[in-house]
């Protein structure tokens, strides 16, 4: 069974910033995605302001702490 007593492991420490990573890097590259649909379409405000918040989201997700959750 897992340990939850509470305590902060080097592995879940690893497998955090793993995922934080993971995450950042995801929000990133929609944010760039979306960019370059919004040169293309008919109505670009929408879209530039979904990369602004992926772009967003991908600079807040550095802060969360594993004491979080």
């Amino acid at each position: 069974m897992a340990d939850v007593s509470g305590e902060i492991t080097a592995e879940f420490e690893r497998g955090w910033k793993a995922a934080i990573l993971a995450v950042r890097q995801w929000h990133e590259a929609q944010a760039k995605k979306t960019l370059i649909q919004a040169t293309r379409s008919r109505f670009p405000k929408n879209l530039e302001r979904e990369a602004e918040v992926h772009q967003k989201s991908a600079e807040m997700v550095c802060t969360l702490d594993p004491e979080d959750v």
